[in-house]
């Protein structure tokens, strides 16, 4: 990975179970109108505790993620959490990447749905009080009592897509095409592995 050395650096966690465009409109929009200089989607690996059926295995999550970033020079995939214990929690893999990266300054990319149970996330008050977090607006969300937070910051302007990964499985396991809500490198690697297909 040939990440910028002394940068600042937004982590996108998630399962991308599959990423679609709505994922990488959000991330586009973080690299280009915020202070990030590139943004790393982080990969959640499948919790030991929660088996779901409709959960790609992580290596195919991962490899669908660095198809679709592959041509941006700011976007990566980050596979990062896969080999630290298991749940993983925030703050944990955030200590893991200080430790790694000392000279990149990390913020959090999350959608206004995960602000508004924040504050149950382990360790939540560490994060809020030395990471910058970048909230995407949900359509239909009760605005946050953290969205006043100084390190808290509303994009308002992003444009808003209402896709989910859900609608997307939902779509392809009653056989309707997904082609556009998908980058055409994934689409054709779901297909051509016959994801979500059952």
């Amino acid at each position: 990975m040939a990440h910028l050395n002394h940068s600042k650096t937004a982590l996108f966690f998630g399962t991308f179970n599959p990423i679609h465009v709505g994922h990488l409109i959000i991330a586009n929009h973080i690299v280009e109108n915020t202070p990030n200089d590139e943004l790393w989607f982080v990969v959640s690996p499948q919790s030991p505790f929660k088996k779901k059926e409709s959960l790609l295995a992580d290596h195919h999550r991962f490899a669908l993620v660095n198809l679709a970033v592959e041509d941006h020079p700011k976007l990566w995939a980050s596979n990062i959490e896969f080999g630290l214990p298991k749940p993983s929690y925030t703050s944990h893999t955030l200590s893991y990447l200080e430790e790694k990266y000392p000279m990149k300054e990390f913020s959090l990319v999350m959608g206004e749905d995960n602000l508004e149970g924040f504050d149950k996330w382990k360790n939540y008050e560490y994060i809020l009080e030395n990471y910058q977090i970048y909230v995407y607006p949900r359509l239909g969300i009760e605005k946050s009592k953290l969205i006043n937070h100084p390190h808290v910051h509303l994009l308002n302007d992003i444009p808003l897509l209402n896709i989910s990964a859900s609608f997307i499985r939902q779509n392809i396991k009653q056989k309707k095409d997904v082609k556009y809500l998908l980058v055409p490198s994934v689409y054709d690697y779901v297909k051509e592995m016959h994801f979500y297909e059952k």
